[in-house]
């Protein structure tokens, strides 16, 4: 085993100028995320210069086997924290032959509405935080829980210490190093309510590239998991019961909020968030019924309000943002398990660009 892991480390910038790229998509689920790894003959930094590629769609769900090329058109480059040197990840969104979106790609119609003028003009910024329960990979059961059994009620875990409360924390840390070393702008990491239950937070981050972190961050997670032989699950209630749900809460401000009279524009872009609660619904993760129950930190799926510092409601706003007259508001709706190109795209086009009648 110590050979194995002196080849992995291996320093290629010692023998060779060449570098490995791994390549990252989503697949046909829009959940799964696939990847694969090709040789370029130097260091690349910006993604305009990397090859276009291709993979085959049909064993992704996303093309037909009789015409099953899809083309990959890299968007996002970060350091490879596996691999490292000069290694990098490739985030990637996926066209066909002929340069058209296909229909599982998010991405494109994301980046056109935060490069609408009005949005771009606005700077949208957002803190995404990625709840995520890691689970017993033979049992599907969360980390340290009985086999077949529970363990004590929540109230002692949530950001606690010690052998009888945390589960996964070197897999928790691992991944915090890795993202800061990929040079993803993850802001922090807790345990959360439910034991086996984890977060990391990403952002700053602006407009489309809070996406592309956000899903690269995911596709580490999922690597440094399958190393330590753990299950990720992303599903946003993978225990029924008296327990926490998982959720993706999606902090947002835009320039006008972050301004001297900003609480104004914020409420008015709640108004329309409320106005459009049942499209939002729609788009916010698969199984979110589970979820918002109304307990649990909650707010009930079917219905819609905000409040300051109010956990049980579908928009939080801060007491800092309500002391200062601006700043930013978290929804609190969205799934462990939703689409970050969806999820802030829609929350900019709601806010910025859509009209009332």
């Amino acid at each position: 085993m110590s050979l194995l892991s002196d080849l992995l480390n291996l320093d290629l910038s010692d023998s060779t100028e060449k570098v490995i790229a791994e390549y990252i998509w989503i697949g046909g689920s829009g959940m799964d995320i696939r990847s694969k790894a090709r040789t370029l003959p130097g260091p690349v930094s910006d993604p305009s210069k990397l090859p276009k590629w291709n993979y085959d769609g049909s064993s992704t769900g996303q093309a037909p086997g009789k015409d099953s090329e899809v083309i990959l058109y890299p968007q996002a480059i970060f350091k490879d924290p596996f691999r490292r040197g000069n290694n990098i990840l490739v985030m990637c969104d996926c066209y066909t032959p002929a340069g058209e979106p296909i229909p599982t790609n998010t991405r494109y119609n994301a980046a056109k509405i935060f490069s609408h003028p009005d949005v771009a003009a606005e700077e949208p910024w957002y803190g995404i935080e990625q709840e995520y329960t890691l689970l017993q990979k033979d049992v599907n059961w969360p980390l340290g829980w009985p086999i077949g059994g529970y363990p004590g009620p929540q109230g002692p875990y949530y950001c606690a210490a010690g052998a009888d409360k945390s589960f996964g924390r070197d897999i928790v840390d691992s991944h915090y190093k890795a993202c800061l070393y990929a040079g993803i702008n993850i802001s922090g990491v807790n345990g959360e309510v439910m034991p086996g239950q984890w977060e990391f937070q990403v952002g700053p981050a602006v407009g489309i590239s809070a996406g592309d972190q956000v899903w690269v961050a995911r596709f580490i997670l999922e690597r440094i998991t399958e190393i330590a032989g753990v299950v990720l699950s992303l599903d946003p209630k993978p225990i029924q019961g008296d327990w926490n749900g998982a959720g993706a809460h999606t902090n947002y401000s835009t320039k006008s909020m972050r301004s001297d009279g900003g609480f104004d524009v914020i409420k008015k872009a709640i108004e329309k968030l409320g106005l459009r609660h049942e499209e939002h619904i729609a788009a916010y993760g698969a199984g979110n019924e589970r979820r918002l129950t109304g307990k649990h930190e909650t707010a009930d799926i079917n219905t819609f309000q905000w409040g300051v510092a109010n956990r049980g409601a579908s928009i939080r706003v801060g007491r800092d943002t309500e002391k200062n007259g601006k700043g930013y508001f978290e929804d609190r709706r969205p799934a462990s398990n939703m689409d970050p190109y969806v999820v802030t795209s829609m929350i900019a086009e709601t806010t910025i660009l859509w009209k009332q009648n």
